[in-house]
C-alpha cells in the first residue's frame, strides 16, 4: 500500500514540476497531473535501463529525479504536437 502511495506522490511532484518547467500554460487536472508524472518518471527510467543494460530500479538519485522532469516535460511536448 505504501509503495503506491509513493508512486502517486512522486507523480503528483513529479508532474507538478514539469507542468511548472514547461513554456506556457499546461491545462490537465490532479489526475492527468499524477499521470505524467508517472510517465515521465518512465520513460527516463527505461532509458536509464537501456542505456545502463539492465540497472532498472536501484534507488533515488537526483539525477534520476531531474530525469523523471524532463521525461515528463517530454511527454507534454510530444502531448502538444500530436
Amino acid at each position: 500500500m505504501l509503495n503506491i502511495l509513493s508512486i502517486l506522490v512522486t507523480g503528483l511532484v513529479v508532474g507538478a514540476l514539469a507542468r511548472f518547467v514547461y513554456p506556457g500554460a499546461v491545462e490537465m487536472g490532479l489526475v492527468k497531473t499524477i499521470l505524467l508524472g508517472i510517465g515521465g518518471s518512465l520513460v527516463a527510467g527505461l532509458f536509464a535501463s537501456w542505456r545502463d543494460k539492465g540497472t532498472f530500479g536501484e534507488g533515488v538519485s537526483r539525477a534520476g529525479c531531474l530525469a523523471s522532469v524532463i521525461g515528463a516535460i517530454v511527454l507534454i511536448f510530444i502531448g502538444r504536437h500530436i
